[in-house]
């Protein structure tokens, strides 16, 4: 890593968005709230299913890590872009940008490839109902969970270090409201092509090969949902289903397309949105649309706090 070392930037300018700065009051109120309920519905989520034994399933362990992956990775983004909107002074040290970037891509890259494991899960849950707690052993979800966490530590240590070998001799503004790697390599005083290869190789791997796996296990299930006599087994098949798709549509979508297209052919002010809508706005609805509405969490929310009456 000698290369960091040769560095003259020892801090970067995070610009954040482009906005009139009389909405900087309410802006920072919108983002407020957002990241108060986020925590709010996540860490409601994650004790639920501490407590409540009914929730020690398969499919609420996964939701559990989601949600902890989510508070984490908003956490490592949002405070900071907070404080910059009502501050000053938006520096960050080289070493704290090296360090969010990081951070970031080994959460985020871990919640892509849970997404696909939990699509395993809700296939043995359909297809093999009989055989799945066979299958959904506890010690194998714990080898599935670890092996989604390994594949973030590895990749995110590969795209950093693919990034910050690289030179930065100024300008140091980073057209960003954090430290995302396509916004940082445009300030390398170097050729970023590499860069760009690597991006989509790895992007390739933790974007959309579980985006792929998780199509080809849709088929599956969808298939066998058809199969069902019951018209209310096929809807609550189909809620169950319906509800994975849409958080890994809001999540992956977006994230392929802000690493596995060029470098130089992207926009801020459209990666700012994209990065906005899989770092904010996914964490904010997957409480929403993945648990606050089943009926499970519900009972078990009015089991730990005693409120109201069980749902039917």
């Amino acid at each position: 890593m000698q290369e960091l070392n040769q560095s003259s930037v020892t801090e970067f300018i995070l610009q954040g968005f482009s906005f009139n700065p009389r909405k900087t009051p309410l802006l920072f109120s919108a983002f407020l709230i957002i990241y108060a309920l986020i925590i709010l519905g996540n860490s409601l989520i994650s004790t639920l299913i501490c407590l409540d034994s009914r929730l020690h399933t398969p499919m609420y362990f996964f939701i559990g890590i989601l949600s902890m992956l989510d508070l984490g990775y908003t956490t490592t983004t949002v405070p900071q872009m907070l404080a910059h909107l009502v501050s000053q002074k938006k520096t960050i040290s080289f070493a704290s940008c090296v360090t969010q970037m990081y951070i970031f891509l080994v959460l985020g890259i871990t919640e892509s490839w849970l997404f696909a494991i939990m699509s395993i899960d809700r296939y043995v849950a359909i297809c093999h109902p009989l055989r799945y707690k066979v299958i959904m052993k506890p010690w194998v979800c714990g080898a599935m969970a670890i092996f989604c966490g390994l594949w973030g530590v590895v990749s995110a240590i590969v795209y950093t270090y693919f990034a910050m070998r690289l030179p930065y001799c100024g300008p140091n503004k980073i057209n960003h409201f954090f430290c995302e790697i396509p916004a940082v390599l445009k300030l390398a005083c170097a050729d970023t092509s590499i860069n760009d290869r690597v991006d989509f190789v790895l992007g390739f791997c933790v974007i959309l090969v579980p985006l792929s796996l998780i199509f080809v296990i849709y088929i599956n299930i969808f298939i066998a949902i058809l199969r069902i006599r019951s018209t209310q087994g096929r809807l609550k098949a189909f809620s169950t289903c319906a509800s994975h798709i849409t958080v890994v549509t809001m999540f992956c979508v977006p994230a392929m397309i802000m690493y596995m297209k060029p470098g130089s052919e992207s926009s801020p002010e459209e990666d700012k949105k994209l990065a906005l809508f899989y770092n904010v706005i996914s964490a904010f609805f997957n409480p929403i649309i993945y648990s606050l509405r089943n009926k499970d969490v519900k009972k078990a929310f009015v089991k730990v706090t005693g409120w109201g009456k069980a749902p039917e």
